[in-house]
């Protein structure tokens, strides 16, 4: 629970954080990088590969 002390207000970590700490976030930041990684390939297969 917020707690406000004189001019200083008191959290703990969960609640200064507001966010959510869990799988999403991995999934989200493992998918783009493959994502990423595939990009390049494809920019790399058709432009910079001499047939």
């Amino acid at each position: 629970m917020v707690e406000k002390r004189g001019e200083q207000i008191v959290e703990t970590a969960q609640e200064a954080r507001q966010a959510e700490r869990g799988p999403s976030v991995r999934n989200v930041l493992v998918v783009s990088t493959i994502a990423v990684i595939i990009a390049f390939a494809l920019i790399w297969l058709l432009f910079f590969r001499n047939w």
